[in-house]
């Protein structure tokens, strides 16, 4: 009973807020926060009670994670009941600098990418558009389906490296090789993607045979460090990868993309990026969250760290595009995607993981709209003659209708 009444107690400390939630105790008891509650939070048991002590979006999504709470209603208004709890039960805190440790080894990078990516291919196709894209997708109305604004992300890019027939082009951290294949179907460049998940490599090479693409388009199974040789690729991308490079990896990373770049080649990284200065996580602990269960080791630096180590590579910055909008609207589309597919989800991975994943992208959706967290595109050139530039003089080649 002493439990009961000092939950009650905090219950209408929390009404003054106006939360759109309702509480249900393991005692049957029911508090309606507010007049309208479409969330509800079921506490099945007392000792649920330790992840509310404190509480920010890490420990709240660890509690769901784990099955010690439940909730109920629409996954927008669940992440905007969360950050309602994270402000008054924990405050915004913000993260620490982050310590620069190299966790990123060959071994430790391999084995995060397979717990990420080798869920199932069948899981992510439940959530993505049909070519698979799992990165930020690219609007140019904002009223564009997923299926839409993907072909135009793919689209996009290939403009900004200004491809052409014959180029020899390397997408690294590729996928499930959406933008080798558009590259090749679309630009007819020689294109290799590089991925360390063993699902991704498998579908992306079936596809590519599929499509009659094996002579000028393939994915290998290889570590960025790896790639061999100097001066190999006229164009290189990498889209949504370099967030697990590790911020002490990203001179060997972009000195990576240096060395296998030629002279009057074009560059362009496609990434998120931390919205503190000091590379620090903000966001009522949803960057813990993620760490935790959805990309172990990943790192967000700074977009001032980012084109420091870009400089510092020999890499000239020619263009930086902010998306942090369109990644909102990306998410939100993959979040209610997966909502529309939850049996599914669960006969194709345990309850846990889909758990996981609900948080996650509508987490991240939240998170972009309320900018914790940024995206960017930085086009990148690498020449000898500080006269040369590979480039036109302006971005109207991006925006033409017709290749």
């Amino acid at each position: 009973m002493i439990i009961e009444a000092q939950v009650e107690k905090a219950i209408d400390g929390l009404r003054a807020h106006g939360l759109p939630l309702a509480i249900e105790l393991w005692n049957g008891k029911r508090y309606q926060l507010s007049g309208e509650t479409p969330v509800t939070l079921r506490i099945p048991g007392a000792g649920a009670l330790k992840y509310f002590i404190g509480a920010d979006l890490a420990k709240l999504g660890e509690a769901y994670v784990e099955g010690h709470i439940d909730v109920d209603g629409p996954i927008r208004e669940v992440l905007r009941a969360a950050e309602g709890l994270s402000r008054f039960l924990g405050g915004d805190k913000k993260g620490r600098r982050p310590r620069l440790l190299n966790l990123h080894t060959r071994a430790r990078d391999a084995s995060a990418i397979h717990y990420h990516y080798d869920v199932s291919n069948e899981f992510y196709a439940l959530f993505l558009d049909r070519e698979m894209v799992y990165s930020c997708a690219y609007y140019k109305t904002g009223d564009e389906d997923i299926h839409t604004a993907q072909a135009q992300k793919l689209d996009h890019i290939c403009r900004k490296l200004r491809l052409e027939p014959g180029d020899r082009f390397l997408d690294i951290g590729c996928g499930w090789g959406a933008l080798v294949r558009w590259a090749a179907k679309h630009y007819g460049v020689d294109a290799t993607g590089i991925t360390l998940s063993r699902n991704q490599h498998e579908l992306a090479n079936e596809r590519i045979a599929a499509e009659g693409l094996s002579e000028r388009c393939r994915v290998l199974l290889q570590d960025y460090r790896d790639v061999p040789g100097e001066a190999v690729y006229d164009k290189i991308s990498s889209v949504g990868m370099f967030e697990h490079v590790g911020l002490k990896n990203l001179p060997v990373y972009f000195g990576a993309i240096h060395r296998l770049l030629k002279d009057g080649g074009i560059a362009m990284n496609h990434g998120i990026t931390a919205i503190d200065p000091d590379s620090r996580a903000v966001g009522l602990g949803g960057g813990e969250f993620i760490g935790k269960y959805v990309f172990p080791h990943g790192e967000l630096p700074h977009l001032s760290l980012a084109l420091r180590e870009m400089a510092a590579a020999g890499l000239e910055v020619m263009d930086v595009e902010t998306l942090r909008l369109h990644y909102a609207k990306t998410l939100w589309q993959w979040s209610a995607r997966l909502e529309a597919n939850l049996e599914a989800a669960r006969r194709h991975t345990e309850e846990k993981r889909v758990r996981i994943w609900r948080t996650y992208l509508a987490g991240c959706a939240h998170a972009f709209e309320k900018r914790w967290v940024t995206i960017q595109q930085v086009v990148v050139t690498k020449t000898g003659d500080p006269r040369a530039n590979p480039l036109p003089w302006t971005r109207e080649h991006l925006y033409r209708t017709s290749r």
